[in-house]
C-alpha cells in the first residue's frame, strides 16, 4: 500500500519534471541562434518587434512558442519588460533570463541593442560550451551511478531465477518486508546524493 502511494504521488512529478528539463534542454540549445538573428535584423535596420516576429515564426520549438506568447501579450497592450518578465518565469533558464534584463534595460536607458545581445549570445554560447564540457567530464560518474543502482534489481532477478525460495522470504516474512523498506529507503537516499555529487549548476 505504501509503495503504491509512493508510487501514485511521485511517478507524475518524476515524469513531468523530466518532461520539464527536456523542453529547458531544448530551449537552451537553439536560444543562442535565436539571439543571433534579432542581432543581424537589427543591424539590417529591421524594428525589435519584427525580429521578434520572426523568431516566432522560424525558431524551433519550444522558441517559438515562447515569442509567440510574448508578441501576443504586446499586442494585448502588455509593456515589453513584463511580457519577458513573465516570459522568464515560464521558461525557468538563466539563460532567458539574462535576455529578458537586456531588452529591459535597453527600453530604459536605450543603447546599441545590436551590440549588447551580440555581447550576449557570446556568453550563451561560452555557457553552453561549458555545461557541455561538466556534462562529459561527469559521463563516468553518472554510468557508475547507473551500474550501482541496477545492480541490487540484477542480482534480485539472478536469485529468483536460480534460487526463488530463497528470495521469496523477503515477501512472506515480517523481517522481509523490513528489509525491503529499509533497502528500499537507503537505495533513495543514495541515488540522491550521488545525483547531488555528480549535478554542477553553471
Amino acid at each position: 500500500m505504501l509503495g503504491g502511494i509512493g508510487i501514485g504521488l511521485g511517478l507524475p512529478r518524476m515524469v513531468l519534471s523530466f518532461k520539464a528539463a527536456g523542453r529547458k534542454k531544448r530551449f537552451v540549445q537553439s536560444f543562442a541562434e535565436s539571439v543571433d538573428i534579432i542581432v543581424r535584423g537589427i543591424k539590417s535596420g529591421l524594428p525589435l518587434g519584427e525580429c521578434l516576429n520572426i523568431i516566432a515564426r522560424e525558431a524551433p520549438d519550444p522558441i517559438n512558442i515562447e515569442f509567440r506568447h510574448i508578441i501576443e501579450g504586446t499586442r494585448l497592450g502588455l509593456p515589453l519588460p513584463e511580457a519577458l518578465d513573465r516570459a522568464a518565469e515560464r521558461v525557468g533558464v538563466p539563460e532567458f533570463r539574462f535576455f529578458a534584463i537586456v531588452l529591459a534595460i535597453q527600453q530604459e536607458t536605450g543603447g546599441n541593442l545590436a551590440e549588447t545581445l551580440a555581447n550576449l549570445s557570446k556568453v550563451l554560447r561560452s555557457r553552453k560550451a561549458m555545461k557541455d564540457k561538466v556534462k562529459a567530464m561527469s559521463s563516468e560518474a553518472r554510468t557508475t551511478a547507473m551500474i550501482i543502482g541496477s545492480l541490487p534489481f540484477g542480482m534480485g532477478s539472478i536469485l529468483y531465477l536460480t534460487s526463488p525460495d530463497y528470495l521469496m522470504l523477503l515477501f512472506t516474512s515480517s523481517g522481509g518486508h523490513i528489509s525491503m523498506v529499509v533497502g528500499v529507503l537507503m537505495m533513495i537516499t543514495g541515488s540522491a546524493i550521488m545525483a547531488k555529487m555528480i549535478n554542477f549548476k553553471i
